[in-house]
């Protein structure tokens, strides 16, 4: 397993975000997806990664540094190929993304996700994340669940 900057523009994470559009779409109506676009993805507050396997790319996940109600970094954009899922990859990205905050002094890790996402809900508790109220700009959402885990 290799964790690298990737560039959201490129044809590989074009494709990985396009495959991630339309799970979120399956399971969400569009008011309740809150994606950052790749070119959103490519500010300077920004960690775009890519998690390979054998040289091919199998995932990705993002990390939004804000100073809007806290500091904090917004976890965005985690997403594993289906043909790669249950290895740890979505862990080893969530790993990395949290020693970005922590070597950029940003103490608290947030994030938005789906209540039709088990799988996601129980990694985000196992790496000790705790729910909580909607942060930022987010509004209250049936469908939103909101986590924060102090580093």
């Amino acid at each position: 397993m290799q964790i690298k900057v990737l560039d959201p523009l490129s044809a590989a994470a074009a494709e990985l975000l396009t495959l991630s559009d339309s799970y979120m779409a399956a399971l969400y109506p569009a008011e309740s997806n809150h994606m950052e676009s790749p070119v959103a993805l490519t500010l300077p507050n920004v960690l775009f990664l890519g998690i390979y396997l054998d040289q091919e790319l199998a995932g990705c996940g993002a990390v939004k540094i804000m100073q809007d109600d806290d500091c904090y970094g917004e976890i965005k954009r985690l997403y594993v190929l289906d043909s790669y899922r249950g290895r740890g990859l979505s862990k080893g990205l969530m790993q990395a993304l949290e020693a970005h905050l922590k070597e950029q002094q940003v103490p608290l890790a947030r994030l938005e996700t789906g209540i039709f996402q088990p799988e996601a809900l129980a990694l985000y508790e196992k790496l000790g994340y705790q729910y909580r109220a909607p942060f930022g700009t987010y509004q209250l959402d049936p469908l939103s669940v909101f986590m924060e885990k102090l580093l």
